[in-house]
């Protein structure tokens, strides 16, 4: 196992995974080391995402741990097996805050993605305009280059909708998304025309909270619910103005997963939805 500097946000949730295994089985680290014919440090290093681990040693460890769920077991055995794979977001490694590309890597190994949105678009439905007019309202001011990274990288992730073997999508949005007009009247009108034709697509399904349906669960967040191979692999993602915060615990994700369910209840059907965001974008 070599020792590593930055894990990226998989491996990190790896490591969490193995930990909570071995919480859930009873045992001490110490225990575990024993286990492996190893000393404590080792164990501590891998629950901690520091060193690598290859997937034999992840079913090693499973099987020391009586695990009985063969489909999590696997999950994890797979992602030690891509810890050495580079991606298209590497290239910003360095370039971004590191919670950019931990977005990207949650959406490329995602099985089904879900969002959520009561201000902002989704950004894998966001054009280059629109995105590019977002990033100039942060605060404090970025310098051009840092607007034309996010904005490159941000059409970067989009290649899990738009792309081969496309990633199955529910994008809830509030009416109030639609008419806020980023970059005027025509990028707006560009931008809802785009959701529409986004809508046709047999994987992408977008659901619109009108203003008529009043308050409603979850309202104000902003939030990517993404779905692992496994129920138990499954990532939250929350917008926050310091950065992406990221949910992976068992009960935080099935409230996550009960709150969306209600959202989707409160908000238009697909057909209704794609007709509200033409009708507003024929009004512009």
């Amino acid at each position: 196992m070599a020792p590593r500097n930055s894990p990226t946000g998989r491996q990190r949730r790896l490591a969490t995974e193995l930990r909570r295994l071995r919480e859930q089985a009873g045992i001490s680290i110490q225990e575990a080391a024993s286990m492996l014919g190893a000393d404590r440090t080792m164990v501590s290093n891998i629950e901690a995402g520091r060193t690598t681990v290859s997937s034999d040693r992840v079913r090693q460890l499973a099987c020391h741990y009586q695990c009985p769920d063969e489909a999590l077991v696997e999950a994890l055995a797979s992602i030690a097996d891509t810890r050495r794979t580079r991606h298209w977001w590497d290239e910003y490694r360095g370039k971004l805050p590191e919670g950019h590309l931990d977005v990207s890597e949650v959406e490329h190994y995602a099985t089904c993605i879900r969002t959520a949105q009561t201000v902002h678009l989704p950004g894998l439905l966001q054009i280059e305009e629109h995105a590019r007019e977002i990033f100039e309202f942060t605060v404090p001011k970025l310098p051009r280059l840092d607007v034309e990274l996010r904005v490159a990288h941000r059409m970067g992730r989009q290649a899990v909708l738009f792309g081969d073997n496309p990633t199955p999508y529910v994008g809830i949005i509030h009416e109030a998304a639609l008419r806020l007009q980023f970059g005027g009247w025509e990028v707006a009108r560009k931008q809802l025309n785009h959701l529409a034709d986004a809508a046709d697509r047999p994987h992408i399904t977008l659901l619109v909270i009108p203003f008529s349906a009043g308050a409603f669960h979850g309202a104000g967040q902003s939030i990517l619910y993404a779905e692992g191979p496994v129920p138990q692999l499954d990532t939250v993602q929350l917008d926050t103005a310091l950065g992406a915060n990221f949910v992976d615990a068992p009960t935080p994700l099935a409230n996550y997963r009960s709150l969306l369910d209600l959202m989707e209840r409160t908000a238009l059907p697909p057909d209704a939805s794609q007709n509200l965001i033409r009708s507003i974008a024929h009004e512009l």
